[in-house]
């Protein structure tokens, strides 16, 4: 069954950069699109890098221009390169397939890797 494991958070200044990666096994990783989520405190969580198997991207408004999506087909793993990190980027991230991969009926994602952006 499929397993997703996020590393690479931690606390950064505001302006700062950080790189998250994702090992993904068991999950038919060639041919799925790819994505990362993040959710902060409070809120829901919401998609905001999207790679397809074709290694199309897609951004949402709030990272476009600062985030870089990339995954790695032989590897079995997808990246996420942050710049000019802002406050709000604060949150935990996960990568997961799009739409996310399920177990046992329901949605199933990894622990995620948290990221404190300090103002």
């Amino acid at each position: 069954q499929v397993q997703l494991v996020e590393s690479g958070g931690g606390l950064v200044q505001a302006g700062g950069s950080l790189r998250l990666s994702c090992a993904v096994s068991g999950g038919s990783f060639n041919v799925n699109a790819m994505a990362w989520y993040r959710q902060a405190p409070g809120k829901q969580r919401e998609l905001v890098a999207r790679i397809s198997s074709g290694q199309n991207t897609h951004y949402s408004d709030s990272v476009k221009g600062r985030f870089l999506i990339s995954r790695d087909n032989v590897k079995s793993t997808v990246s996420l390169q942050m710049n000019s990190l802002k406050s709000e980027d604060t949150a935990n991230y996960y990568c997961n397939r799009d739409p996310p991969y399920s177990r046992s009926g329901m949605d199933y994602w990894g622990k995620g890797t948290l990221v404190t952006v300090s103002s």
